[in-house]
């Protein structure tokens, strides 16, 4: 995968951590619901009597964001290298991965931090040392 980061700015970061920091707070301010994507996604396959409409709305959010922004400011580039079953591969991963966890990083890192949740403390410090680990192997002893 490469990505310019030459285009990369801290006020597009800030302003992008910003949104999702105000988004996670009007959930939880606004409905009490904690904004971890897995359960939100996996709330849909268990379905509650008047638990619906707002996760769809709040799905239909993430995909839509992203082209909001392709339609008024050009996207950085980027280039993914590698097959698709890999991606697949990792998506099962990551979703075992979140089962384990009891949450994904949007959860854990995002809203438990705020919280001040130990158990998210945890968890995020987990997934992120897995990441690390993850990262070094592959790109410093596999060379992929």
């Amino acid at each position: 995968m490469l990505i310019d980061t030459h285009a990369f700015t801290p006020w597009s970061a800030l302003a992008g951590g910003a949104l999702i920091g105000a988004a996670a707070a009007l959930l939880v301010l606004g409905s009490g619901r904690i904004a971890g994507i897995s359960g939100i996604l996996g709330g849909l396959l268990r379905r509650r009597e008047g638990d619906l409409w707002w996760r769809i709305a709040f799905l239909a959010g993430l995909l839509l964001a992203p082209n909001l922004y392709g339609l008024f400011l050009q996207p950085p580039a980027s280039r993914l290298d590698t097959d698709a079953a890999l991606i697949v591969l990792a998506g099962l991963l990551v979703g075992i991965g979140t089962r384990y966890g009891a949450g994904c990083t949007s959860g854990h890192g995002v809203c438990g931090l705020a919280r001040l949740s130990p158990r998210s403390l945890a968890a995020t410090l987990s997934f992120m040392a897995a990441g690390f680990a993850a990262t070094y192997v592959l790109r410093h002893l596999i060379g992929v």
